[in-house]
């Protein structure tokens, strides 16, 4: 019997995991090649999964709503010609509750801490939730956490979700009428000497009156606050800055934004133009297209330069040019305004989110002058473009110094302190600038 393991794809660097949206296919449906079967996220990206293959879906593994961990298994495919033993989809088995044990004395001072609104909050909070049996969305264990709801707790909570789980609605509903703390489990923590004991934070309790409103961070916010820290926590960051006067390259594209247009059917903006910039001076410096693994330095032949685009939501998400030091600048505008607009339309593929060597993001299009990037895991360096304005800038003639109005702009550059220093980091930045203040204006399109 021919069958077909679909595991979940990777969707970029530094991705482990990634969240089971909607199943588009159930079980026992027909699927062709490149069909749709589900929709996946991560904190790069919403994409939907095709079939590799043609076949009948006979399992699936893992509901809507789970993380699953890249290179697991997430359904079973029986190719054409197997005969399809269907599966129904995999369920939590469900709890029956149970009373609850009896009320533990009451934890000592360094086991829990009172939090604002009067609820202890438990030091071992997440090993509290590993005592039960009955499953628990990790949103719902953070509500219990921040609430300070322990096990004993948890298990008297009627789940109105599948399978009877406790649901975040449940949870919400318990808390508001919630009048006194319980009495909290704790787990026992092991006898330490006082000296070498380490303190215990107490868990922060969201503040609820009428000057504050609470927000919570959509599924994308949070792993991109993740990835966020774990990049600066990494990566000891160095920000380098040239300012550049890129009065030749704005008025030819301004001159030849329409015939370009006309020609190639495609709107020429200022971004293709940096890519290029940023893929010669990678040339004139290879060192800083690495990334560390350990105590190695991997240095990449390939220059494939991730642009940061915008998504509806505010989020950013960075697709990958790959070789873009092979391609035109008709070739890079192409692939720009291709990847923007399936950006915004939550059409990129996963494979086009990764392999990434060096990222380009446009601070300018906020309007900002200039700004300090944080280094996309696992790279090395991240540049930023600023705002292109008009300014009074000192010009050398054969006549002398000149004061005239130029079009400037800051240029700046956030690169990985380990394996990038000052002289390297400075030297690519200023090659850059070059480049652009060498474009030529009479180029042709």
């Amino acid at each position: 019997m021919a069958q077909f393991d679909l595991i979940m794809p990777k969707m970029g660097e530094s991705i482990a995991e990634a969240t089971i949206l909607k199943w588009v296919k159930s079980v026992g449906d027909t699927i062709e090649e490149d069909e749709t079967i589900l929709e996946i996220a991560t904190d790069k990206v919403d994409t939907e999964v095709p079939s590799p293959v043609n076949g009948v879906l006979t399992e699936i593994k893992y509901q809507e709503g789970d993380v699953v961990e890249v290179g697991k298994v997430i359904a079973v495919i029986a190719t054409e010609g197997a005969a399809a033993e269907v599966k129904p989809i995999a369920e939590k088995a469900p709890v029956v509750a149970t009373p609850p044990p009896a009320p533990a004395p009451r934890p000592a001072p360094q086991q829990a801490a009172a939090s604002g609104n009067g609820h202890a909050v438990p030091a071992v909070a997440q090993a509290i939730m590993t005592e039960s049996t009955r499953f628990y969305s990790p949103l719902v264990r953070n509500i219990a956490k921040q609430e300070g709801v322990g096990v004993a707790e948890l298990e008297m909570i009627a789940g109105s979700g599948r399978g009877g789980r406790v649901t975040k609605k449940d949870m919400l509903n318990y808390v508001s009428n919630r009048t006194t703390a319980p009495q909290l489990q704790v787990l026992a923590r092991p006898t330490m000497p006082a000296a070498s004991a380490a303190p215990v934070m107490a868990a922060a309790s969201p503040s609820v009156n009428g000057d504050v409103e609470i927000i919570e961070m959509d599924r994308m916010r949070k792993l991109i606050a993740k990835h966020m820290v774990m990049s600066k926590q990494v990566s000891p960051h160095v920000t380098s800055y040239v300012e550049v006067d890129v009065t030749n390259l704005f008025n030819w594209r301004k001159k030849m934004k329409n015939a370009f247009q006309e020609k190639y059917g495609e709107k020429i903006t200022f971004t293709p133009i940096f890519v290029e910039a940023v893929a010669k001076a990678i040339g004139d410096f290879p060192m800083i297209n690495v990334s560390v693994e350990g105590d190695n330095i991997l240095r990449y032949k390939n220059i494939n330069i991730g642009m940061a685009a915008a998504l509806p939501t505010g989020n950013l998400i960075v697709p990958v040019i790959k070789n873009a030091d092979h391609l035109s600048l008709v070739g890079l505008t192409k692939a720009v305004n291709d990847f923007a607009r399936r950006s915004r339309a939550g059409k990129l593929k996963p494979d086009e989110i990764q392999g990434g060597t060096f990222t380009l993001t446009n601070v300018g299009t906020f309007g900002n002058v200039m700004g300090a990037p944080i280094i996309n895991q696992p790279q090395a360096a991240i540049m930023a473009t600023g705002a292109i304005r008009k300014k009074p800038a000192v010009l050398e003639t054969e006549y002398g110094d000149v004061i005239a109005v130029r079009q400037m702009m800051f240029l700046s550059l956030s690169y990985d302190h380990r394996v990038v220093d000052g002289f390297l980091g400075g030297s690519f930045l200023r090659k850059v600038g070059d480049y652009l203040e060498a474009f030529d204006p009479n180029r042709e399109v």
